[in-house]
């Protein structure tokens, strides 16, 4: 299992609860799909995600798509997406489409989670 964290100091927290830390950025799909080389499932836990409202709504729109047209030539099996939690109903609605459209495309099996579970986390100052 890994973490990500688009910091250093993001990586003790989740090496303390026991999981391996990785440095990888939502803004960019290619940090993340690099790391999914031996993955089966990909939790894209951002439901809760606070920063400026453009991000929020890129890495639940564009650059979530740009992720999972990417993981078809990967071992991924499973993709669960939060689409509960702080951020804007419309847009986590819109990010869900875009995993839907993502699974009938391509054939990707997927979980939508209509309950928020991820923690709160802040992506501002991503770049």
């Amino acid at each position: 299992m890994r973490g990500t964290s688009r910091r250093e100091p993001g990586l003790a927290p989740i090496e303390a609860a026991g999981i391996k830390p990785v440095l990888a950025d939502p803004q960019r799909p290619g940090t993340l799909v690099d790391l999914v080389g031996d993955v089966a499932v990909v939790y894209w836990l951002l439901g809760s995600a606070t920063g400026e409202v453009k991000d929020i709504e890129a890495i639940h729109g564009p650059l979530l798509e740009r992720f999972l047209e990417r993981l078809v030539e990967t071992p991924v099996r499973r993709f669960v997406y939060e689409a509960a939690g702080a951020v804007d109903p419309a847009v986590l609605a819109r990010g869900a489409s875009v995993v839907r459209t993502a699974a009938e495309t391509w054939r990707i099996p997927v979980e939508i989670l209509s309950e928020a579970v991820g923690p709160q986390i802040d992506i501002s100052n991503l770049r």
